[in-house]
């Protein structure tokens, strides 16, 4: 900690928001300032432990770190908050601002620091300041000095950094109170935690607050009860039940992917669920990841539900002894995997117990690597295109504990740059941050409300799966040799892409996604038939999920329902279409007086079968 008692002046170099490393006893003092923005955001969470404070004088303060579009701060406090209560803290948040009072650094001795968080009742604070003390002894350092920042009336317990002064505070808004268990442990007290959000100015803070607002209509939970997608209920938590209409959506894009790796010569298996606890033991998970998986007993073995579909491949890989004339082997395998995710991370199809990935294991010689790498980016380009969306690539490189031959990670690391420069795709790089055995592409996308998800990763194996299930081929000089082994899924979660498809569309899907993709509307009775024959012709050129709305409904309710439903097409029949053999069309979205279509059955077949073809967007 720095010796500066004079009020920080803005940051503005990388050096001074270095965050301490995750996981150690410094977290619990991580501002979350890792851009200018964030020394605001965290100084707006000092501004509100001031104002509640002012409000609930015996409340015990946690933490109020930075995050990513604002700040947090828990508290312990005598009752649950309300609305007013954030109403209240937001006026008195407002008089600090105006106050402008100076951000002060001080640093005092340890043991003075201590005290004055004990005397003040500040528990928490005296914990985090305590386990510093215990890990200064175990590593016989000197005891840390203890900084605090001062402004008006308040002082926290803080490693910064901050703004300058109150003033500098822009636009902010309460968003939110939830429970959060102290240091995230189920067994410590319960806190409220207050979220709020700070900008620059008013107009990013009124843009994000339409974007939060929008996101809450767009939210997959919801739609997915609304459209009938899905739904999750408590005989199995965190394992979605597909309705007919999300499965329609599962399997659209199953199918269509499995075009793709038909195209590159992928060979689809299918490897077991439930696996003996010795394939683990070999592959390295049973003692890193045992607590994740669901473990079965039976006739004295153990065995789990695969978390994971790679050590299986190994096995398919090894019943045949391989040439380079071999090579590469592309193994794909739509895997029902599961893993044992706490209860309370539990959130939709973003974050399950179960879950289906479009995986690959991608067996190849060194030389091979460049070319396979720059096909699979081109696999991740065209599927992505389908939904609009443009994948951005983050490159993680080797870390401090990789395994593996130094040499050989430079040789992949290198091939990997080549291929990533010959995608033409944005990428950066991320030093150290390839897994322990393999380098990494990391798969980013920002839907339509910008908001980025990490969707999926290729990892070029350099020693995972070739050295520990000692895979070989014959090289052409008749030596066997390791292969390279990439992991690759393009959807990855088939759950969670889907969950992010129903909010980037709002659950408007485009007409080749959309699980009814027509809804053929009979004005009355005597038109039910040739509705139906209409729908047959549909389904003959492509269009394979049209229903026909035969119900006691005027024709304003159906296609007001059928709206609701977000379906792209209605297509009405009266008296005059029948006879005609043609369509009065109206498409998703247009309005009451907006002009309408009438097309023969023939050409409305044909269009729809090739916008489905080419998978528009619309």
């Amino acid at each position: 900690m720095a010796d500066d008692t004079q009020a920080q002046a803005e940051l503005a170099d990388d050096e001074a928001l270095e965050a301490p490393i995750r996981g150690s006893a410094d977290e619990l003092l991580d501002a979350g300032a890792h851009a200018p923005i964030d020394a605001m955001r965290h100084s707006t969470a000092h501004v509100m432990a001031e104002a509640v404070l002012a409000l609930f004088p015996d409340a015990r303060l946690g933490i109020g770190p930075a995050v990513e579009n604002g700040f947090y701060y828990d508290f312990d406090l005598p009752r649950p908050l309300t609305p007013d209560d954030l109403a209240a803290i937001e006026a008195r948040m407002a008089e600090s601002v105006r106050a402008d009072h100076p951000f002060v650094r001080r640093e005092v001795g340890f043991d003075a620091g201590r005290a004055a968080e004990a005397e003040a009742g500040q528990a928490f604070k005296v914990e985090i300041l305590d386990d510093l003390a215990r890990k200064a002894a175990e590593t016989g350092e000197p005891m840390p000095p203890v900084t605090f920042y001062e402004h008006g009336p308040f002082r926290d317990l803080c490693k910064g950094p901050h703004v300058a002064s109150t003033g500098r505070i822009g636009p902010f808004k309460l968003l939110s109170v939830a429970g959060a268990y102290w240091r995230g442990d189920e067994k410590r007290p319960m806190l409220q935690r207050i979220y709020g959000t700070v900008w620059e100015t008013q107009e990013q803070l009124d843009q994000y607050l339409w974007r939060r607002e929008e996101a809450k209509k767009r939210d997959h939970r919801r739609l997915g009860r609304e459209l009938d997608l899905f739904s999750f209920h408590d005989v199995s938590p965190g394992s979605a039940f597909w309705h007919p209409k999300g499965q329609r959506i599962w399997r659209t894009l199953e199918t269509a992917i499995r075009e793709v790796q038909d195209r590159r010569e992928y060979t689809e298996v299918s490897t077991p669920m439930v696996v003996s606890q010795r394939l683990w033991e070999a592959s390295g998970h049973w003692a890193l990841y045992k607590e994740n998986m669901f473990l079965i007993e039976s006739e004295g073995q153990t065995f789990s539900l695969k978390p994971m579909n790679c050590p299986e491949s190994t096995i398919i890989y090894k019943t045949h002894l391989r040439s380079y004339r071999d090579l590469p082997l592309r193994l794909s395998e739509f895997g029902r995997l599961h893993r044992n995710e706490r209860s309370g991370t539990l959130s939709g199809l973003t974050r399950v117990r179960q879950f289906i990935q479009d995986d690959g294991h991608i067996y190849v010689r060194p030389d091979q690597l460049a070319d396979e790498i720059a096909a699979l980016l081109g696999e991740v380009d065209e599927v992505y295109g389908w939904f609009g969306l443009r994948p951005e690539l983050k490159f993680g490189t080797k870390p401090d504990k990789a395994l593996g031959d130094p040499a050989l990670w430079d040789r992949a690391e290198a091939l990997i740059r080549e291929a990533l420069d010959r995608a033409g795709l944005p990428w950066t790089l991320k030093p150290k941050d390839g897994a322990f055995y393999a380098p990494k592409i990391d798969i980013h996308i920002e839907d339509a409300l910008g908001r980025s998800w990490q969707t999926a990763t290729i990892q070029v194996d350099l020693t995972m799966l070739p050295e520990r299930f000692d895979l070989t081929y014959i090289d052409e000089a008749g030596q066997a040799v390791r292969p390279m082994a990439i992991h690759r899924a393009i959807y990855g979660s088939l759950e969670r892409f889907i969950g992010i498809l129903v909010e980037h569309f709002g659950g408007a899907f485009p007409l080749w996604l959309a699980p009814v993709q027509a809804v053929v509307i009979p004005i009355a009775d005597r038109h039910v038939p040739a509705a139906r024959e209409l729908a047959a012709e549909l389904r003959a050129a492509g269009v394979r999920f049209v229903e026909v709305d035969d119900s006691d409904n005027r024709m304003q309710n159906k296609i007001r329902l059928a709206q609701g439903q977000k379906v792209p097409y209605m297509l009405i029949l009266g008296d005059r279409e029948v006879e005609a053999r043609t369509a009065a069309v109206r498409r998703r979205g247009a309005g009451k007086n907006d002009p309408q279509e009438v097309l023969p059955w023939s050409e409305l077949a044909w269009r729809m079968g090739e916008e489905i073809r080419e998978k528009r967007l619309g």
